[in-house]
C-alpha cells in the first residue's frame, strides 16, 4: 500500500506541473491576491486532476470491455502516452514562453488537467476504490501545489515556472518507464 500511495503521490507532483505554472503566473499578476482567492485557484486545478482520471478510469471500465484482447498492452500504452506527455511538458518549458492568458480559472483546470485523463488509462486495472484514492491524492497533491505555487509567484515571480515544467516532465517519463519495466519483468 505505501508504494500505492507513493506512486501516485509523485504522479501527481508530475501531473500538477502544469498548474503550478500557471498558479505562479497568478500570483505574479496579483501580488496582493487574498487567501480565498489563493485557496480557489488550488481548489480548482486541484478538482480537475481529480475528475480526469476518473473520466479516463470509467472510459476504460466501460470501452475497454469490448476490447479485453488489449489489456497486456495498456503498461505499454502508459508508458508511450507518460513519455509523450513527459517531453512534451519538457519542450514547452524549455521554449521559456510564458504568455499570459486570459482565460478564466475553469479553463485554466480543464487545460492544465487534459494530461491527467490519460492516467485514467493507466490506472484502469483499479478497482473503482483504488481509483477513487489514487485520483484524490492526485488532486490533492495538485491542491497543495498551486496554493504554494501562488505564493511562489507572489514572492519570487516566474523564476520557478520554467523549472517546474522541466520537473515535472521529468517525472512523467520516469512513472511511464516504471510501469513499462514492471509490465516487462513480470
Amino acid at each position: 500500500m505505501l508504494h500505492f500511495l507513493l506512486e501516485n503521490i509523485f504522479l501527481g507532483i508530475g501531473l500538477a506541473m502544469d498548474a503550478f505554472s500557471i498558479s505562479v503566473a497568478d500570483g505574479v499578476a496579483t501580488p496582493h491576491m487574498s487567501f480565498k482567492r489563493a485557496l480557489l485557484i488550488a481548489m480548482v486545478f486541484g478538482m480537475f486532476q481529480f475528475l480526469m482520471p476518473m473520466i479516463g478510469w470509467i472510459f476504460v471500465h466501460t470501452a475497454m470491455g469490448y476490447f479485453q484482447n488489449l489489456t497486456p498492452y495498456v503498461p505499454y500504452l502508459a508508458f508511450l502516452i507518460l513519455t509523450y506527455l513527459g517531453i512534451r511538458m519538457i519542450q514547452e518549458a524549455r521554449s521559456e514562453e510564458m504568455e499570459q492568458k486570459e482565460e478564466n480559472l475553469i479553463a485554466q483546470g480543464i487545460a492544465t488537467s487534459i494530461d491527467a485523463l490519460s492516467v485514467g488509462f493507466t490506472i484502469g486495472s483499479y478497482t473503482l476504490p483504488l481509483a477513487l484514492l489514487a485520483s484524490a491524492l492526485i488532486g490533492g497533491v495538485t491542491i497543495v501545489i498551486c496554493y504554494i505555487g501562488v505564493h511562489v509567484g507572489k514572492k519570487i515571480g516566474t523564476l520557478l515556472a520554467g523549472k517546474a515544467g522541466l520537473f515535472g516532465g521529468g517525472i512523467l517519463i520516469a512513472i511511464g518507464l516504471k510501469i513499462l519495466l514492471t509490465a516487462l519483468l513480470r
